[in-house]
């Protein structure tokens, strides 16, 4: 009896364990399945890879080479433009450059024409030899120099020539002084119209000098002598 019932519980064991195994992989199963779900091989046909090959191919049909002569052309097109820009500066500079010489012209020409509307006291002085006026319009110390404001004109029937490296400058004392002179004509013309210019004497020349003469004669002949003498260049305190 005791060996029998030790079979049925073995058996019966057995069978519990069988059952529970079968009811752990049915579950396993169905797990798997579900999570597999959406998940699909890769295409390996040859149809497919074909197709892909064909569209990527496809893709790069839009890559065209340029002829040599749109090459050109598009060189040329770009040489031409920065040549236009660069020349369209250099106009432009131009004008600029223009604009500040017409600007300072007029400066130059108003600080004339202040000058001739309020006469230095004492002013002008005057010489006058065959129809030819020579005068001193004003005298005033400027950027180092002494500025000599002369006018010229030749009222005669001939035409006078000058040449100032022979203009004479001398002070009070007799002493020969340097000078350079701006705007003056080298020829005068007969009835012609009243000429100016500037006759600079450097400052440091003229530390005691009260005074200075002019003498200038015409060229080549040397007959026609005009002297302006006693200038004031007294520097006032």
């Amino acid at each position: 009896m005791r060996i029998n019932s030790t079979v049925v519980l073995t058996l019966t064991l057995l069978t519990l364990m069988l059952g529970a195994g079968s009811v752990s992989a049915f579950l396993g199963f169905d797990i798997g399945s579900k999570a597999l779900k959406g998940v699909t091989a890769p295409d390996s046909r040859p149809t497919t890879k074909f197709a892909a090959a064909k569209a990527n191919s496809a893709q790069h049909v839009g890559l065209t080479l340029l002829k040599e002569e749109e090459i050109l052309k598009i060189v040329k097109a770009r040489i031409e433009g920065k040549t236009r820009a660069q020349s369209e500066k250099k106009e432009e500079d131009e004008d600029i450059a223009e604009d500040t010489t017409a600007v300072k012209q007029k400066q130059k020409e108003k600080q004339q024409t202040e000058m001739a509307e309020k006469p230095q006291e004492g002013f002008p002085i005057a010489a006058e030899n065959g129809g030819v006026n020579f005068s001193v319009q004003s005298a005033r110390y400027s950027g180092g120099a002494l500025q000599l404001r002369v006018k010229m004109q030749n009222k005669g029937k001939d035409s006078v020539r000058f040449l100032y490296s022979f203009l004479d400058v001398t002070d009070n004392k007799g002493r020969t002084l340097s000078a350079s002179t701006e705007g003056l004509p080298s020829e005068l013309p007969a009835n012609g119209p009243v000429y100016t210019g500037t006759i600079s004497i450097p400052t440091a020349l003229l530390d005691d000098v009260k005074s200075v003469s002019l003498s200038i004669t015409d060229y080549p002949a040397q007959k026609l002598k005009l002297e302006v003498a006693n200038i004031p260049v007294e520097k006032s305190n």
